[in-house]
């Protein structure tokens, strides 16, 4: 995996923010949910779309980190990560 090549955004139903991920030949659509963020990256419930993408750029290098390992473990075009895909063992 490279880099974000899709400029992240926070979803229209506001579940998540939607990013993607470019591998060798293709690009992965991600979306890491809110529960997520709220659980693991300490953002606020009912928290604005900007506080939201402060959060998710704040913590993207773990973001992209367990993206790609989940991606490596179960290939896909598409990813969700869970508030489970964080979760120490």
């Amino acid at each position: 995996m490279e880099n974000v090549e899709v400029t992240p955004q926070v979803l229209a139903n506001r579940r998540g923010v939607a990013f993607g991920l470019v591998g060798q030949n293709n690009t992965v659509e991600c979306v890491i949910t809110i529960a997520t963020l709220e659980t693991h990256f300490w953002l606020e419930p009912g928290a604005s779309e900007a506080r939201t993408m402060k959060t998710f750029r704040d913590g993207y290098g773990r973001i992209r980190a367990i993206a790609e390992r989940k991606l490596l473990a179960h290939p896909s075009a598409r990813l969700e990560l869970t508030p489970d895909d964080f979760a120490r063992p």
